[in-house]
């Protein structure tokens, strides 16, 4: 059964990139496309989708707060947030507002396809910048709020080194413990460089 898969972007351009790149795959399914976190509230609760791609900076209702509504709402619906923002407070307010993956708009198609399949499978999955910005923020002197269990876990898979496929095997063998778990890079090869405009390939494509 493929998975089915909302998108939410105020950008038309980039809905549309996005939307012709993610039909290509047999395995996924694109059920709608919201223009704003209200939209993909709404649209969460009627199409049911597995996993909401989710922009962060949007009018009317923002992507983190969307987020959360989402994950209070429904449960069993997974949300990657996919931005071109890259900061400390936004990586770490994202996983604590329930997002189960961070990656930036100018992924790599198949890392897109990647962080989309572990969400389904309720794998969380960093870009590598996101996962060094979240590593600075939790190190910060003072912590308004207490980790959540999954932040500690990213955090406790990236400080022991481990690689993606280290990080994964440790989800599967894990699970019948019920423990949080991710897909995460290690932080040697994440890079911490300031954030910086961003063109995404999606809408490089649609425009083509």
């Amino acid at each position: 059964m493929a998975i089915r898969v909302l998108i939410t972007d105020d950008h038309g351009v980039v809905r549309q990139g996005l939307h012709t790149y993610l039909s290509r795959d047999p395995e996924l399914e694109v059920v709608g496309e919201a223009t704003n976190g209200e939209e993909a509230v709404a649209m969460a609760r009627d199409l049911d989708p597995d996993v909401v791609l989710m922009d962060l900076l949007m009018p009317v209702m923002g992507g983190m707060e969307a987020t959360g509504v989402i994950r209070s709402e429904l449960p069993n619906v997974e949300v990657v947030a996919l931005t071109s923002v890259l900061e400390d407070a936004s990586v770490a307010g994202a996983i604590r507002a329930g997002a189960v993956g961070y990656l930036l708009k100018d992924a790599e198609v198949e890392e897109l396809h990647r962080a989309i399949r572990a969400a389904a499978e309720g794998r969380v999955y960093l870009a590598p910048e996101a996962a060094a910005r979240l590593v600075r923020e939790v190190r910060a002197p003072v912590q308004p709020e207490s980790l959540t269990a999954r932040e500690t876990e990213v955090l406790r898979l990236l400080a022991l080194g481990k690689t993606n496929r280290q990080i994964a095997n440790a989800y599967w063998s894990g699970r019948t413990r019920s423990n949080p778990t991710c897909r995460a890079s290690s932080p040697s090869s994440a890079s911490v460089a300031a954030p910086r405009p961003r063109c995404t390939p999606y809408a490089r494509a649609s425009l083509a």
